[in-house]
C-alpha cells in the first residue's frame, strides 16, 4: 500500500530526529547500523524514498466517500519494492491502512487477538464507524505493544494537491481521533495516502511532530477487489524477513486467507513485529 522526515547529513547519511519525549534504544541503534537502506525506506533520510505513478499498482485505492459514492483517485502510485537488509533475526511489519469496510476491520482484530500476531494499523477517521467498534478490543493490544496505530490523514486525501493548512488538518485530526479512540498517539509515524508526498508536504508533517512517513516494500495488492489466489501469490511474494509489508482493511478477500498467511510466516520463520519494533522506538 501505501516516507520521513529526520532530514539527512552530510553525504545523505540519514539522522534521525524523534519528538519530544520519543526516544531510542541502545539496541535500535545497532538495529540503524544494520538496517540503513531500511530506514531510508521508511523515510529516516528525506526525499529518498518516492512513489512513481502506475496504474493498478498496489496502492490505496480511494474508497466511498461520506455519502456512499466513490471518490475519484488519481493514478496510483507504488512505492519501490526492492528487497532491504533485514534487523536482526526475520522481522517483518505487516501494515494495514483504510478500513472502510467494517467486517474486515474486524477480522484483522480478531486475527491479532487469537494469533498474537503484531500488527500496525494506519486508520482513517472518517470511517470511524468502522473501528469505534473494535477500540475495546484494541486498546489493551496497543497497552501491551501488540498493535501500534499510525497517521494515515483523517480522510485520505491527495496531500500533494491540498495547501498546507489542509495537511495540518488532516494528520492532527486523524491524531485527536485516534487519541480518543485508542487512548494512543500516532507520533511520530504516517503513511501518506497513495503515497503521494513531498518536501512541502513532509514539511508540513514534520511541523506537528510526524517526521517519518513509512512507504512499503511489499504489499497484498488488495486497495481495490482481488481473487484469494491473487492475493495469496502476492502474500508468498512479499511476506520475506525486512520488508514493510501492506494491506487493506477494505475488502473481504483476506477474511478467508489468515490461516493461509499465518502458515507462511511460520514455515519462513518469520516474526511480525509493529513499526516501533521494526525500529527500535517506543511509544511516548
Amino acid at each position: 500500500m501505501d516516507g520521513s522526515a529526520g532530514g539527512t547529513g552530510q553525504g545523505g547519511a540519514p539522522r534521525v530526529r524523534m519528538p519530544s519525549g520519543a526516544g531510542l534504544s541502545r539496541r535500535s541503534v545497532v538495529t540503524m547500523l544494520g538496517v540503513g537502506l531500511a530506514a531510508w525506506l521508511s523515510g529516516w533520510a528525506e526525499g529518498t524514498v518516492s512513489a512513481s505513478p502506475r496504474p493498478g499498482g498496489p496502492g490505496i485505492a480511494a474508497g466511498p466517500g461520506r455519502d456512499g459514492s466513490a471518490i475519484a483517485a488519481p493514478p496510483t502510485p507504488v512505492a519501490r519494492t526492492q528487497v532491504v537488509p533485514p534487523p536482526p533475526g526475520k522481522p517483518i511489519a505487516l501494515t494495514i491502512d483504510d478500513g472502510y469496510a467494517p467486517q474486515v476491520v474486524a477480522g484483522y482484530v480478531e486475527f491479532a487477538r487469537r494469533t498474537g500476531v503484531h500488527l500496525t494499523f494506519g486508520p482513517n477517521g472518517t470511517y470511524a464507524s468502522a473501528w469505534a467498534p473494535q477500540a475495546g478490543v484494541l486498546r489493551p493490544l496497543i497497552d501491551a505493544g501488540q498493535v501500534q496505530i499510525m497517521n494515515h490523514t483523517f480522510s485520505h486525501r491527495w496531500l500533494t494537491q491540498i495547501p498546507a493548512g489542509r495537511i495540518r488538518e488532516e494528520l492532527e485530526r486523524n491524531e485527536q481521533w485516534i487519541a480518543a479512540t485508542f487512548a494512543t498517539t500516532s507520533r511520530p509515524y504516517w503513511r501518506p495516502p497513495f503515497g503521494a508526498h513531498n518536501a512541502a508536504v513532509d514539511a508540513v508533517a514534520r511541523d506537528v511532530g510526524f517526521t517519518r512517513p513509512v512507504m512499503w516494500t511489499g504489499s497484498y495488492g488488495d486497495s481495490t477487489v482481488v481473487t484469494p489466489q491473487f492475493l495469496l501469490d502476492q502474500a508468498r511474494r512479499y511476506l520475506t524477513a525486512g520488508r514493510i509489508v501492506l494491506g487493506h482493511a477494505n475488502h473481504p478477500t483476506v477474511l478467508g486467507l489468515f490461516d493461509q498467511i499465518s502458515s507462511i510466516i511460520r514455515d519462513r520463520g518469520l516474526q511480525p513485529v509493529t513499526l516501533d519494533e521494526f525500529f527500535g522506538t517506543r511509544r511516548r
